[in-house]
């Protein structure tokens, strides 16, 4: 699963689903100045590992949260105390924190713009919001998502507020 280890000075771990969620945090950590020494973000490869991962680890000596999407909160909730929800999910978040405009600058800054022209313009996608676009533009290619998640959180000036109220938490 995750290699980390509390006896290497780890005290506090935050859980995330995926490793675009991983890549996102430790992006705008860096980007605020948090120190993430002996901060372990965890990629769970799903929510659903969370009960697991925490079998796994002495809690007592160590502080954990968990940044999650909306929909899968209910998993979060269940095992930790604190969590932040990304509303409806991290691109989500990003987009709202960007706008449309700043989102495509990004995209085109990866010279990517063509490939979300063409797939803005799929038959099924025609009728979507552009903010349901872009969030399943991200998640069609592997890796993708990981990309984007650096990309946007460089973009930023602030994070959005879930993710702004994690990094305090840190």
């Amino acid at each position: 699963m995750v290699e980390f280890d509390v006896g290497q000075g780890i005290r506090t771990a935050v859980l995330v689903e995926g490793t675009s969620d991983k890549v996102a945090v430790e992006t705008l950590a860096r980007g605020r100045g948090v120190d993430l020494g002996r901060v372990a973000v965890v990629a769970l490869g799903g929510v659903t590992n969370a009960a697991n991962f925490l079998a796994l680890v002495d809690t007592r000596m160590l502080r954990v949260a968990g940044l999650c999407d909306v929909g899968e909160r209910r998993y979060f909730d269940r095992v930790l105390e604190t969590v932040f929800v990304c509303d409806p999910d991290l691109e989500g978040e990003f987009i709202r924190a960007l706008g449309i405009e700043g989102v495509e600058a990004v995209v085109e800054g990866l010279g990517q713009l063509h490939d979300l022209r063409v797939f803005q313009n799929q038959p099924f996608q025609r009728e979507r919001p552009a903010e349901d676009q872009l969030r399943r533009f991200m998640g069609t290619t592997s890796g993708r998502k990981a990309l984007y998640a650096r990309a946007l959180a460089e973009a930023l000036g602030t994070p959005p507020p879930p993710l702004e109220a994690l990094l305090d938490w840190i």
